[in-house]
């Protein structure tokens, strides 16, 4: 966990990084207590998740279990110690829907709190 004072830093993760983690990052601009990014899982993503966004990231949120899945697979060391939590949310939203943002902060609620 971050240094006394310091941001936890959240990296969302979803496939394409256009919809469901872009608005989950853009939920935490200029939050007092978190920086978040996002990226995603395919070859065709806007932001294509590396091995450094995992390094950064304090936590990290996958949008369904195959995005957790392609994380685990493909960079088991830099997952070791880090929590990774399935939010369980579907593609079925676009960018900063009001339906994608409710559904965004129940889940998110339980692991972060208000």
């Amino acid at each position: 966990m971050p240094a006394v004072g310091a941001k936890t830093k959240l990296l969302f993760v979803c496939s394409r990084n256009r919809w469901r983690s872009p608005t989950a990052e853009a939920l935490f601009k200029n939050h007092p207590r978190f920086a978040a990014r996002s990226a995603g899982t395919e070859s065709g993503a806007r932001i294509k998740v590396t091995a450094c966004h995992l390094g950064w990231a304090d936590v990290i949120f996958c949008m369904e279990r195959k995005h957790a899945d392609r994380l685990r697979e493909r960079f088991p060391e830099e997952l070791a110690d880090k929590p990774l939590i399935t939010l369980r949310i579907p593609d079925d939203y676009s960018f900063m829907q009001p339906e994608l943002i409710s559904l965004l902060q129940a889940a998110l609620e339980p692991h972060l709190g208000g």
